[in-house]
């Protein structure tokens, strides 16, 4: 069915018409159907097949009837940053000749720009949950005002934890009966379904896709290999087909980083793209994979949704991926709109049980070569590793402008006041320091020499000097009888007491004997 047996508007027809689309897709003509007509639909689609034009579509058309129960503002709710800013693209492309206002709203930007964007009241505003929640907490994005509203990957929002504030912002818009939604998902499950149940007006339940991948026009290829083999078999790979640009998908950040850092040493220009790179840093990885700067992106699946680039000849799985459904939205980056690509595949002993799940999904079983030993070639970077910094890791935005957060350890220490020296401070530090003849000497310190015992007859003559001639000196009295008797014991007693806390205790004494005491050296007893 082509877009022109529909009642469209002219001049979306002329956008479509520069979008280059003449016939729809099984998704578009299914749910235009529906939509057109002002019904909620809840559509399971895969990526790839047309979905965004069909509800772009719809929400122009609908703008201009004069029938419209609903608001003329529309919201465009994506899991990711990318998926953002590819449909803001295709809506600016779609409606090239319609009197539109449209925008993107994500974290990892400064505020600023969007704060303008929503002062002007734009018409269609796209846009992730965090930051539309965050606009719509401090009143300068009014939610009751957005008569239609879209959820796109609606699966993908669930899986990030975002269906509690999913259920926020349908709590501040129009009731559902005054509100028109459509609900577009890669799998209608049970959370997809209570939602649509639960906040949305009768919508018609559209399978546009059975629920495995249709993989026509995917040719697919699977490599058994070892996990220490795989980076010479993927640099023979890359050798042999000569890909024009091939996307390598990795499931961790730190492998993203590494294999992008192996291929470049091995003479293969190539980046990598992972959820740590400020939004700005990440659109331009894109731009220049799709301007053809770079050939080789290394991605981890934060790039599956939203990363649409035009003839995408390779898509490499060098882990294969532990969700079966992230294999489809990987693969789904090639051969899309009718054309065809090929999807490579890795499987080492460490990833290779999440292959079941994902023959199953697809209802096929993916065709298996065995490599010849002419497609391993040697790794340049064999031996060397490779660890991602700080710096490399490109720590992400603050919460409000543009400027970057720095790591803790890179943080200088804030003096306290942070004010500037005065110039009499600078010129003072310019002076030169005064000569050495012009100090006065130090003071000689002179030490006080120890006073000594004065004897019985100096001590007897400073006294008579003192109190006269007169002064009298008692004679030493001796102790004779019971009294000298007394004063021989106590005397007696002293010596014991002296001569006792002369000896050695039992401690020292044991510790002579076992030779711990003058520096471990046993000792002799006297």
């Amino acid at each position: 069915m082509k877009f022109s047996e529909f009642n469209i508007h002219e001049n979306i027809l002329k956008g479509i018409e520069d979008a280059g689309f003449t016939d729809c897709t099984k998704v578009q003509e299914m749910t235009l159907t529906e939509t057109l007509g002002g019904r909620d639909v809840a559509v399971q689609s895969q990526t790839g097949t047309g979905k965004t034009a069909a509800f772009l579509i719809t929400i122009f058309q609908l703008f201009f009837e004069e029938w419209t129960p609903f608001r003329k503002k529309a919201l465009i709710v994506v899991p990711t940053r990318e998926l953002a800013v590819q449909i803001e693209k295709e809506a600016r492309l779609l409606g090239s000749h319609l009197d539109i206002a449209m925008g993107s709203i994500y974290g990892g930007v400064g505020y600023a720009e969007q704060e303008a964007l929503l002062e002007k009241d734009a018409d269609i505003i796209i846009g992730t949950p965090g930051r539309l929640l965050d606009f719509s907490q401090s009143g300068k994005l009014k939610l009751k005002d957005r008569g239609f509203l879209i959820i796109d990957e609606a699966d993908r929002l669930f899986d990030m934890g975002f269906l509690p504030d999913l259920r926020r912002m349908f709590r501040k818009m129009p009731p559902p009966d005054r509100r028109m939604t459509m609900l577009f998902s890669a799998t209608l499950d049970a959370a997809a379904r209570e939602l649509a149940w639960e906040h949305m007006n009768d919508p018609v339940e559209i399978q546009a896709t059975p629920d495995r991948m249709l993989v026509e026009d995917v040719t697919q290829e699977l490599y058994h290999v070892g996990i220490t083999e795989k980076m010479e078999l993927l640099l023979g790979i890359l050798k042999k087909e000569d890909p024009r640009n091939v996307l390598i998908f990795t499931n961790t950040k730190h492998d993203a980083y590494e294999v992008s850092k192996r291929l470049e040493y091995n003479e293969y220009r190539s980046t990598y793209m992972i959820g740590d790179l400020p939004q700005s840093k990440r659109l331009k990885i894109i731009g220049n994979l799709k301007s053809g700067k770079v050939r080789y992106l290394v991605a981890t699946d934060v790039a599956a949704r939203g990363l649409h680039v035009d003839d995408l000849e390779m898509v490499v799985n060098y882990d294969i991926p532990q969700d079966f459904e992230n294999y489809v939205h990987r693969i789904g980056r090639t051969a899309r709109a009718g054309r065809s690509g090929k999807a490579v595949s890795l499987a080492c002993e460490k990833y290779v049980y999440g292959l079941e799940a994902i023959e199953k999904y697809i209802g096929m079983s993916i065709p298996v070569i065995w490599p010849e030993e002419e497609l391993f070639v040697p790794d340049a970077s064999a031996g060397k590793r490779f660890r991602m910094t700080d710096r490399e890791r490109e720590p992400k935005l603050k919460a409000r402008g543009d400027e970057r957060e720095k790591p803790l350890r890179r943080r200088k220490k804030q003096v306290k006041g942070d004010q500037e020296r005065t110039e009499g401070e600078k010129k003072r530090r310019r002076e030169t320091p005064v000569p050495s003849e012009s100090k006065k000497p130090p003071r000689e310190r002179t030490r006080k020499p120890p006073t000594r015992m004065k004897t019985r007859e100096e001590r007897i003559a400073y006294y008579r000097e003192k109190y006269g001639e007169d002064f009298t000196v008692p004679a030493e009295t001796v102790k004779t009888g019971p009294a000298a008797a007394e004063h021989a014991v106590g005397h007696h007693k002293l010596e014991e007491k002296r001569k006792k806390s002369e000896e050695p205790s039992f401690l020292s004494k044991v510790r002579r004997f076992f030779g711990t005491e003058s520096g471990g050296k046993r000792t002799k007893k006297k």
